[in-house]
């Protein structure tokens, strides 16, 4: 597939995404709401170009692409920057209510996940259309504890697995190390780092090292 296919010259709805699987769902469900033109882009810089070019009024977006981590988030907020009206439903996989709450900051309006039924994409998008927040009860519930409650720091939403590559990379093992330790991918802990960047609101691994050896020094 092309990074860019369009059915139009100005669409109303880009949908952005590298699976093509998703990108069909995400069409059949367009289809069934009436929307007629709709853009895809399968990367970060082929979406961002057609966002220019179309100015849509919708967009649903994952936040995850292959090789940039949780770049969805960056595209979110230029998005938002050229054109504040432009509405944004993020479809994705991550759950953890740190992610959603991150991206709702960045300018969704609504967030999906990936493994639930399309007539919840649906009736998300047909409430961020209308300009209407979405969110399943579950992740609106643990995003409103997790702003409400000013312990529920970012680090203390780190999943087990994630503080187990923080604590080995204030060691200063390097990700073939750490994968190596814990019997997972390369690419397992590259996304973790990548998420807990993310998390942590930290931009370069050497500023998530630091993070992870001041943690470390406090614990020692």
């Amino acid at each position: 597939m092309n990074a860019i296919a369009t059915t139009a010259t100005r669409a109303p709805v880009l949908v952005v995404d590298d699976h093509p699987i998703v990108l069909q769902g995400c069409r059949r469900v367009l289809e069934d709401a009436g929307v007629e033109a709709i853009a895809e882009a399968t990367n970060i810089v082929a979406a961002y170009r057609l966002f220019h070019r179309i100015r849509p009024a919708v967009v649903i977006s994952d936040l995850t692409f292959q090789g940039s981590g949780l770049a969805g988030l960056t595209l979110i907020r230029r998005m938002r920057a050229v054109e504040p009206k432009t509405r944004v439903l993020v479809f994705s996989m991550h759950n953890d209510p740190v992610i959603v709450s991150r991206a709702l900051e960045a300018g969704a309006l609504g967030y999906v996940l990936k493994d639930h039924a399309s007539m919840e994409l649906f009736e998300a998008f047909e409430r961020v259309r209308a300009g209407e927040v979405y969110l399943d009860r579950r992740l609106a519930t643990e995003v409103a504890m997790l702003r409400a409650d000013p312990r529920r720091t970012p680090e203390s939403q780190m999943t087990p697995r994630e503080r187990q590559i923080l604590t080995r990379l204030a060691q200063g093992k390097s990700y073939s190390a750490i994968a190596a330790d814990l019997s997972v991918s390369y690419k397992t802990v590259t996304n973790a780092c990548s998420q807990m960047r993310q998390k942590l609101g930290v931009r370069t691994l050497a500023e998530l090292i630091h993070v992870a050896v001041t943690q470390a020094q406090r614990q020692g």
